[in-house]
């Protein structure tokens, strides 16, 4: 039976000839001799339906056949069916096999043909193609533009980093009177935000007249990703206000940057949204309430929502390996790993950098070289994260050749995070030979970053290459740039409150460091010994 709602495609499309595509106008009256309107539909809606299911099913090899019997029926003349066998071919990741379609078939007569085309280059990382369609559209017929072409247009110039260009296509959308649709606005506002444009983001935000969780959902991750988390935590009340339904993917952004900030109280009300609205036992929630329950010190919390989640991906038993890993549970991490692969889940490259980060922090060497090892077993390529990671172990164990060796022998470039692990570890357990040979090597790098930087130049001094280690502060300090200054925070009466290391800014400073003084004497009855070597 056709799809509710599907129209005949005998009333509603065109006849006639089309020199040189696939169709013909023999293979049109074909059509219409051997089938009477009434089987015509049945048959015609069967096809679109079926394919329909196999483009969800993503079956590339009956996906194929029933395209030839489409051609083979006379039934590539239908318009809708043409979209069908694009949309299919591009979910396929065939891209020029969709291009191909819309050449043969007469469809460029429909807008949401070429809607089509320039989102299958798109979502196949081609904008550059995806691009040129859009302008041959315009050149065939500007009014063809629509609410569907739009946001594939934003996002192709997202892709090649063409700020101006995006302009241009705002500055369409605005002319065609398009930028009122709310569609079309949170594509705007998501181009603008992903090329770092906050002010212009939030311009459009504010000027369009109707706004869905979409808009809203985009304008707080792009706050929460340019670290203006005031923002977007005014935003997420300003959404509640408005009544807004909100989805599983805005509260779990909210609930990420409760955690970041530890806004533990904050983070409990979320929690207490996500029961209310239902939303608290999906997997999406799930891993955002488990890690911000971790990085406010509460293990045991997350450890309830864990237990209580009820369709476990890998994320939701990545987010607890990570919680564990955080607290310094390395054995529960092995543990976890065990039962995750007991209950079918598949295990990716971000489990195993749970796992390696444990083993790190715990010098576990034997462990860490079996778990990176086991990454080849299932068919996962090492990153330069776990590479890092095992850069990071096996200096923490000061086994600094070994780890030298590794970042010489890796198939990419190490990241600063490997070369900063290095340097520890050569400062750690005192070889400053190699640490001075791993600063030359950092300098070659190019710039970096200030803290990289200044590791590299106490590496020099470590050496007794004085002249060395000031050319190189000196280096920093003409390029302006300074270590950023490393806080503790606590939230108290929902405010965040954060302290730098002699830091004496805040109000109740000296009461503070009373306090302090106070803890420090009970702790040195109780026969506590300050370990001063830095790690």
């Amino acid at each position: 039976m056709p799809r509710p709602g599907l129209a005949s495609p005998l009333r509603s499309s065109a006849t006639g000839s089309n020199g040189g595509r696939i169709c013909t106008a023999q293979s049109a009256n074909f059509t219409r001799n051997s089938l009477n309107l009434q089987s015509f539909d049945s048959k015609y809606g069967a096809i679109c339906n079926r394919l329909i299911d196999l483009t969800r099913g993503k079956d590339l090899l009956k996906g194929k056949s029933l395209h030839a019997y489409v051609i083979k029926s006379g039934l590539q003349i239908m318009p809708y069916l043409c979209q069908l066998l694009m949309s299919f071919y591009s979910k396929l990741h065939l891209p020029y096999c969709t291009e191909r379609i819309f050449h043969e078939s007469g469809v460029d007569r429909f807008p949401t043909a070429w809607s089509s085309v320039v989102s299958n280059f798109t979502k196949n990382q081609l904008p550059r193609s995806g691009l040129e369609y859009f302008k041959l559209m315009l050149r065939h017929d500007a009014n063809f533009v629509d609410d569907h072409i739009f946001p594939c247009v934003t996002k192709a110039c997202v892709m090649i980093n063409d700020y101006s260009l995006g302009q241009s296509v705002h500055c369409l959308a605005v002319k065609t009177h398009f930028d009122a649709n709310v569609f079309v606005g949170s594509a705007v506002v998501d181009m603008y935000l992903k090329f770092g444009s906050l002010d212009n983001a939030r311009r459009v935000f504010d000027e369009m007249p109707e706004r869905n969780v979409v808009s809203w959902s985009v304008m707080m991750y792009g706050c929460i990703e340019m670290a203006d988390w005031e923002e977007a935590l005014r935003l997420f009340k300003g959404a509640l206000c408005h009544g807004l339904d909100v989805n599983d993917f805005t509260l779990s952004s909210v609930i990420g940057l409760c955690g970041d900030l530890t806004l533990f109280e904050l983070g409990k009300q979320m929690h207490s949204l996500c029961l209310k609205m239902n939303y608290y036992s999906t997997s999406f929630t799930g891993s955002a309430l488990i890690s911000m329950y971790s990085k406010c010190g509460e293990i045991e919390g997350a450890c309830r929502v864990f237990d209580e989640v009820l369709d476990k991906n890998t994320g939701v038993w990545n987010a607890m390996m990570a919680s564990y890993a955080q607290h310094s549970q390395a054995r529960r991490v092995f543990e976890l790993f065990e039962e995750l692969e007991a209950a079918g889940v598949k295990p990716n490259g971000i489990t195993f950098s749970c796992i390696l980060s444990a083993c790190s922090h715990a010098g576990l060497v034997e462990e860490g070289n079996l778990y990176f090892r086991m990454m080849n077993e299932y068919g996962i390529e090492p990153r330069n994260k776990h590479y890092a990671s095992m850069v990071d172990l096996l200096c923490r164990a000061g086994k600094l050749q070994e780890a030298m060796k590794l970042m010489e022998v890796m198939p990419m470039h190490p990241t600063e995070s490997a070369w900063g692990a290095l340097l520890s570890g050569c400062r750690i357990h005192g070889n400053a030979e190699l640490g001075a040979y791993v600063a030359d090597r950092v300098f070659k790098l190019g710039q970096v970053s200030p803290d990289l930087h200044l590791k590299a130049a106490d590496a020099y001094a470590a050496a007794a290459r004085y002249k060395e280690a000031a050319r190189a502060k000196m280096m920093l300090r003409e390029r302006g740039e300074r270590k950023e200054t490393a806080l503790s925070w606590i939230e108290a009466g929902n405010r965040v409150h954060t302290f730098a290391a002699g830091d004496r800014r805040h109000k109740l400073s000296a009461e503070i460091h009373a306090k302090m003084e106070e803890l420090e004497n009970e702790i040195s009855r109780c026969g506590y010994v300050a370990e001063t070597l830095l790690c």
